[in-house]
């Protein structure tokens, strides 16, 4: 039985854009249900939302975990209602270079990136059909639409994301269930302080001359605009015309990001810096 006219799942919801998003939500009378690993980081979130009066149910599950997924969100239905929307957050980036990055690290941010956006949308799906339609959010990055200098394995898990996002759109479209992707760029969150632990000098001059959103920023325009059932959301105007140039010339893009990397390089005549890749970071 649903408890609430309108629904919300955020999966990983208890930082970041994922709670800023709920937060949102809870705003325009959504009950929203969060969901993470960290149980002390759910229930800060939890307490957090409803102290501003918002009315929030929180699951502590890996979401790389299908089997724990399609069981923790068969409870949560049957706790709070079938979601009407849909946002799955769930993601890392510890930018290395491409070199620095073994099989395993690469098998680590797929799972993270993709295996969980999968794994959470295949357990709810059959729930969402037979409830009518509703709205699948996926979260990407600029980084999926963009490739970037030191990247390598997280541009791969956004691309696909993307990728899976317009494959899913075609499917879902004749069962009312609208598909959408939010491309956000570089935003103020702790897995963007994790990120900056490891980034090569390169990455964080092209970052750093593309500028920085917070994540109520980012969350304020992708639920304003997920109603517009426009495919990509992409907030900040500087987003919306790297996509563009992108698209329309890309050799610009490349030369201007390849001025970047080797104005860096001259200056590092001693040779690049070498970070330790943090082996006991946890998936955000």
């Amino acid at each position: 039985m649903n408890l609430s006219p309108k629904i919300a799942y955020i999966a990983g919801g208890s930082t970041g854009i994922g709670l800023s998003i709920a937060m949102k939500l809870a705003q325009q009378d959504y009950a929203v249900c969060i969901f993470a690993r960290d149980p002390s980081k759910l229930h800060h979130a939890q307490t957090t939302i409803q102290r501003a009066g918002g009315k929030c149910y929180s699951y502590s599950v890996d979401a790389t975990d299908a089997g724990a997924v399609t069981q923790t969100m068969a409870y949560a239905v049957q706790e709070a209602g079938v979601p009407d929307i849909l946002f799955n957050c769930v993601g890392r980036a510890i930018p290395h270079r491409f070199e620095n990055i073994s099989s395993g690290m690469l098998m680590d941010t797929l799972q993270a990136n993709v295996g969980s956006t999968w794994h959470v949308t295949q357990a709810l799906l059959p729930y969402m059909k037979a409830n009518g339609g509703g709205r699948i959010i996926n979260t990407s990055s600029m980084g999926g639409l963009l490739g970037v200098y030191g990247y390598t394995d997280y541009a791969a898990s956004k691309f696909a994301l993307i990728g899976f996002s317009e494959s899913l759109r075609q499917e879902l479209k004749p069962h009312n269930i609208t598909v959408q992707v939010l491309c956000p760029p570089d935003t103020d969150t702790p897995g963007l302080a994790l990120e900056n632990r490891t980034k090569p000098d390169e990455t964080r001059e092209i970052c750093n001359a593309a500028g920085l959103m917070t994540a109520d920023e980012v969350a304020a325009y992708a639920v304003r605009r997920m109603h517009k059932d426009n495919f990509m959301i992409i907030p900040g105007m500087d987003s919306k015309l790297t996509w563009i140039l992108k698209r329309i010339w890309p050799q610009i893009t490349h030369m201007l990001m390849d001025r970047m990397v080797s104005r860096v390089q001259k200056q590092n005549i001693s040779g690049p810096a070498v970070h330790e890749y943090p082996r006991h970071l946890a998936r955000a």
